[in-house]
């Protein structure tokens, strides 16, 4: 009678070239290729900045004008950086376009728990319906600035600026004159002379943009009242 032998259960090693150390299992993704600066020590006055998100079709779909197509993962990045060294003092507040929506994200302290809670509203709402329309978010930016007067406010949009609004020039117009600082972060091209008003700050992302165009717009922003910081200049 004869005797079957046992099987061994057997695994690879991943294969490595000789001399080539192998990789450490604990090793996290990679972290953002860009650098945004020192986002110094928290503001002496309480600020409130506002992320507002165009997720129309013109910018989201496949010949949109989302030219990163990282904008997301670049604003959460911004924010993340600030709120390892932020205060309660120091709140951001995200909109989309589609407003409300699931993803809207009151204001809130910019501290590593704060972090957590802006989180949710970095992505495209589920229940948006990629509306082109500014004059309601930018309605409701309003009134969250209203509903905290004693803070500095501004205002990020991050827009092709292909609106659909029934009057365009009038909402431009109440964009410019907004109470806060406004910054309009144009995905895709520089608008039309004109579309936006001299007073709005501008950052044109193209596609041949290099990343972290985005990130530094929303780390402007959150650090123009924080003593000793500053805004690195692109690798």
């Amino acid at each position: 009678m004869s005797t079957r032998p046992t099987l061994l259960s057997s695994g690879l090693l991943p294969s490595r070239l000789l001399g080539t150390p192998m990789p450490s299992r604990s090793a996290g993704p990679a972290g953002p290729s860009y650098r945004l600066g020192d986002p110094g020590r928290p503001a002496a006055v309480p600020t409130l900045l506002i992320a507002l998100f165009d997720n129309s079709g013109s910018v989201m779909g496949p010949r949109g004008t989302d030219a990163l197509s990282n904008r997301y993962a670049e604003v959460e990045h911004a924010f993340s950086v600030v709120a390892h060294r932020g205060s309660p003092r120091e709140l951001g507040a995200i909109i989309h376009f589609d407003t409300p929506s699931s993803g809207e994200v009151a204001p809130t302290p910019l501290t590593r728990q704060g972090l957590v809670g802006l989180r949710v509203g970095l992505h495209p709402p589920a229940d948006g319906a990629g509306t082109s329309d500014l004059g309601p978010s930018l309605t409701r930016a309003r009134a969250l600035t209203e509903r905290h007067p004693e803070h500095e406010a501004t205002l990020v949009v991050l827009s092709d600026f292909f609106l659909t609004d029934s009057d365009p020039g009038a909402v431009l117009s109440d964009l410019a004159a907004f109470p806060g600082t406004v910054h309009a972060v144009v995905l895709g091209g520089r608008p039309p002379a004109g579309v936006l008003n001299e007073g709005v700050t501008t950052t044109v992302v193209t596609y041949e943009s290099r990343p972290g165009v985005v990130a530094r717009a929303i780390f402007a922003g959150l650090i123009a009242n924080r003593p000793g910081s500053h805004v690195a200049e692109p690798l």
